[in-house]
């Protein structure tokens, strides 16, 4: 099993290009950043993790100027998103920083994806709570005929766009993977559909055993090879037993949470978890 790290690169924290190449001298496999274009003050949404919404949500930088940064500091650690939230983004202009990004850093780019939670959010960019999903598979089924079509065309009900010339193409074939987050039924009959691979956050209940049995069985019913559907734990604990149950459910991937903290004790909490790599 794999072990990288999420963090929320804001403008107050560490250096995300310092980060990068601690993370990659540690030996951890992967970065993903998250995704929020802006925080309403209304607050009508409340945040899922109860409580008040932390500040780190509000403040962070554009994941995909991030992860360039991060990967011309880096030449091994996998970059992602973790997640991008698809339906507030145009799908041509998201096609091409992807593959843009993929090609930059030599074929190092995950496509962490979600529809997202904070209804104030999303409404500010013109999308409806209730059609996110929709939106968010058209526009990712028209992101993957821009990367690998020379002539792409997209008509869908949302997303419409008759064929155009899109480059750069991603270096990794046909694309980067494709993860999507979520726990319900739906999430998991999206990631059979059009993913390639599913990103559950490990919230209190998480068990590995069941999450891997729920994804076959969505994957027989789908008629797609379960093989080719790896999972990754998003927030996974920083806890041995946990992680070893996790490897022997046959999880590919565990994320551990680098939490919103001053550049040192950023780097401590690096150090203390560069054990679960080996």
């Amino acid at each position: 099993m794999r072990v990288g790290i999420f963090y929320f690169p804001t403008d107050y924290g560490i250096d995300i290009r310092e980060l990068a190449r601690a993370a990659e001298e540690r030996g951890f496999e992967s970065l993903l950043l998250p995704e929020h274009t802006h925080i309403p003050t209304s607050r009508r949404t409340p945040f899922p993790g109860g409580g008040e919404l932390p500040k780190a949500y509000s403040h962070t930088h554009d994941p995909f100027v991030a992860l360039s940064f991060a990967a011309a500091a880096t030449t091994k650690i996998l970059l992602g998103t973790g997640i991008c939230l698809v339906p507030q983004r145009d799908a041509i202009v998201t096609a091409k920083c992807v593959a843009s990004l993929d090609r930059l850093s030599n074929g190092r780019f995950i496509f962490g994806i979600g529809g997202g939670w904070n209804v104030d959010e999303m409404e500010n960019h013109g999308v409806r709570y209730e059609t996110r999903f929709k939106l968010m598979r058209e526009r990712i089924l028209a992101m993957k005929a821009l990367w690998t079509q020379e002539e792409a065309a997209f008509h869908g009900e949302m997303v419409n766009f008759d064929p155009v010339w899109s480059y750069p193409k991603p270096a990794q074939r046909p694309h980067p993977p494709i993860l999507l987050g979520g726990d319900s039924d739906h999430s998991l009959k999206r990631v059979v559909e059009f993913c390639d691979g599913w990103l559950p956050i490990a919230r209190p209940g998480f068990k590995a055993k069941e999450a891997v049995e729920r994804l076959r069985q969505a994957a027989s019913a789908g008629g797609r090879d379960f093989s080719t559907l790896p999972i990754s734990v998003f927030g996974a604990p920083a806890d041995e037993a946990v992680l070893a149950e996790y490897r022997e459910a046959g999880i590919q991937r565990a994320v551990l949470g680098i939490p919103d903290l001053s550049r040192d004790e950023i780097l401590g909490v690096l150090d203390k978890h560069a054990r679960f790599v080996a």
